[in-house]
């Protein structure tokens, strides 16, 4: 694609001084001769070669008469310097007003994260139209009122010190601006037994785990984005509409298929059993430890939690295997496993947690892959 050069802004603005000097240096003439020469009185001339007086139409006729060369070309290079001048001033004041506003803009997000995956590029002048973007803000006062939004308002109880609060609506905002860049199909509740047996075979191989889930969920017309989390922000994942489709964000804090499939069915059960009847609502789960109270023991997250448990794992079944097994045994989560169709560190995990005892020595690999 070629560059139309006449959108350019030239990096420096060079004074037709600066070229006289140099003519004259080359014919090896005195600044003291080319005014006698010319007329031009040497403290004159001596202010264009500094680049303080302008080389007018009288001055461009004289200096291209005395050098033999067009004196069009010295008004040329006159009016040049000028619109190159005009430009980096105006560039420059842009400059300047963009480094205002990231002064300001930065206190209300997490630069280091954004940062780290190359969201801001360290250009004021790119990066506040992308903050204004990820944000959905016009302007800083929209900016500081996203903080007050209530789907925030939970987490202005939290302790400054187990939770950065700019980290996590950061995470927030950046998962929902992704997925508004993703197409897929129409979202149909109707397919969710189809979709969880599909997903129950993508956990059991665990090859290219994150990858396959995303492009089986999104063939049922959903998104998932996965980004890392921020420091201080010990969030799992979120679920919400995001332009007509339902939308989960994970964090992957623990890249184990047990962790990564309970999360995804937790997030999933807000898209089919809350999200389908509210198209405003917005579930943002971080660990157990660090959810509040209220939020943890509502009926919302009691169903999402039940239904990431019991899906795959008939609870009658499982009750009857921790009956029957007092004692961990690998031997015994495979065959259940091979039972179920389930991966057996998926059972392995659950085991764990509802025994409370997470140092049971085991040769199943809980790694997500």
């Amino acid at each position: 694609m070629s560059t139309n050069i006449s959108h350019l802004t030239a990096s420096l603005a060079i004074h037709p001084g600066e070229y006289l000097k140099d003519e004259l240096r080359l014919r090896e003439m005195s600044q003291k001769d080319f005014a006698l020469l010319t007329g031009i009185p040497q403290s004159q001339l001596n202010e264009i070669i500094k680049g303080k007086r302008t080389i007018n139409a009288d001055i461009a006729v004289v200096i291209g008469k005395a050098l033999a060369m067009d004196a069009s070309l010295w008004l040329s290079l006159q009016n040049n310097y000028l619109i190159d001048k005009a430009r980096l001033e105006e560039k420059n004041a842009k400059r300047l007003a963009a480094i205002d506003q990231w002064q300001m803009i930065r206190a209300y997000i997490p630069e280091k994260f954004y940062k780290s995956l190359n969201v801001l590029t360290g250009n004021p002048i790119q990066d506040v139209p992308i903050v204004k973007d990820i944000y959905s803000a016009h302007n800083l006062d929209e900016l500081a009122a996203v903080y007050s939004q209530i789907n925030y308002a939970r987490f202005r109880k939290l302790d400054k010190l187990s939770i950065e609060k700019i980290n996590l609506v950061g995470w927030v905002k950046l998962v929902t601006h992704q997925a508004l860049q993703l197409q897929v199909p129409k979202f149909d509740a109707r397919k969710k037994s189809e979709l969880i047996e599909a997903l129950k075979l993508v956990f059991k191989k665990n090859r290219n785990t994150v990858q396959s889930t995303k492009d089986l969920l999104a063939t049922y017309g959903i998104k998932l984005i996965v980004l890392p989390n921020p420091e201080k922000c010990p969030v799992d994942g979120i679920s919400f509409w995001s332009n007509g489709n339902p939308a989960i964000g994970l964090s992957l804090r623990y890249k184990r298929i047990d962790n990564f499939s309970f999360n995804i069915m937790h997030e999933l059960a807000h898209v089919y059993l809350h999200l389908t009847n509210n198209s405003e609502a917005e579930f943002i789960d971080l660990d157990k430890e660090h959810n509040s109270y209220e939020y943890k023991n509502s009926a919302e997250e009691i169903e999402a939690d039940n239904f990431a448990r019991n899906t795959f794992i008939d609870i009658a079944i499982w009750v009857k295997f921790l009956e029957e097994n007092q004692s961990y045994s690998d031997k015994a989560i495979k065959v259940l496993s091979n039972k179920l169709k389930v991966h057996p560190a998926i059972l392995q995990g659950r085991y764990c947690f509802e025994k409370k005892s997470f140092k049971i020595n085991s040769s199943i690999d809980k790694s997500l892959q």
